[in-house]
């Protein structure tokens, strides 16, 4: 019980910092560490994780919007096309033979941790406010398109891919980029979770429950810091949160 106990925390510890601090899917973090150390099968490690994203993006999005960092309007053009991309890509998978590339968003959260620290995103608020509506929407269509496509065929990576889109092909300013990625994550992680559990069946209760607290907690100690902190302090943050994240993962998914 106590060693359940304490997986919980320690998963969904790094996956409330993850989401807080950079929009990271909480199941990059909680579904290996419950399959590895407690043996859940992967199904349902997956849907708990999904589970404790929901309100972890949700209070993280509630955060971010509080604090002017949330751009509501692409972020729901951009939702539509992941969900819909999501759903072409999970059919394309279904029909293609494809190895499962799990560790694609692995090497992707150290990397894009790297990057952060490396080339912190320095746009500013009235830089990212020049684009026209017309080229926002059109690149949040096709940037959603292909986020969505990825994660229903490779089943992993989407918060990430959606922070590196945001902040490097439309410009975002990084706090207003993790902001928004948290927002369209609620609903995507509450598509997912609902499905999982509606083809699956009912999950552990007890890591459940545990997962969503102790993520939602840590989610939101997260999101409140990401919101008070310099944009170079968050950059090293994310920086820092991610390529630590990364490696922890990958160590995870050595001992499986």
């Amino acid at each position: 019980m106590l060693f359940k106990i304490l997986i919980c925390f320690l998963a969904g510890a790094g996956a409330g910092l993850g989401t807080g601090f950079a929009g990271m899917s909480a199941a990059a973090v909680i579904s290996p560490m419950l399959i590895t150390f407690l043996g859940l099968p992967a199904y349902e490690a997956v849907g708990i994780a999904l589970a404790s994203d929901v309100l972890a993006s949700a209070v993280s999005a509630y955060t971010y919007g509080k604090n002017k960092n949330l751009d509501i309007r692409n972020g729901l053009v951009m939702m539509a096309a992941v969900l819909a991309f999501t759903l072409v890509g999970s059919w394309t998978a279904s029909v293609v033979p494809n190895r499962t590339m799990g560790s694609f968003s692995v090497f992707m959260t150290m990397l894009l941790g790297i990057r952060f620290l490396v080339k912190p995103v320095m746009t500013t608020r009235e830089a990212m406010t020049g684009v026209s509506r017309k080229k926002r929407v059109i690149q949040s269509l096709i940037c959603g398109s292909g986020v969505g496509f990825i994660c229903g065929f490779v089943g992993a990576g989407g918060g990430m891919m959606m922070l590196l889109l945001l902040t490097s092909v439309l410009g975002y300013e990084l706090k207003t980029a993790v902001g928004t990625s948290v927002f369209i994550m609620t609903f995507t992680a509450l598509t997912g979770a609902l499905s999982h559990f509606a083809l699956g069946g009912a999950p552990d209760v007890l890591c459940l429950a545990l997962c969503v607290a102790f993520t939602l907690l840590w989610a939101r100690i997260a999101a409140l810091l990401a919101n008070r902190a310099s944009p170079k302090t968050l950059n090293r943050a994310v920086g820092a949160v991610l390529t630590v994240l990364g490696a922890v993962i990958l160590g995870v998914n050595l001992l499986k």
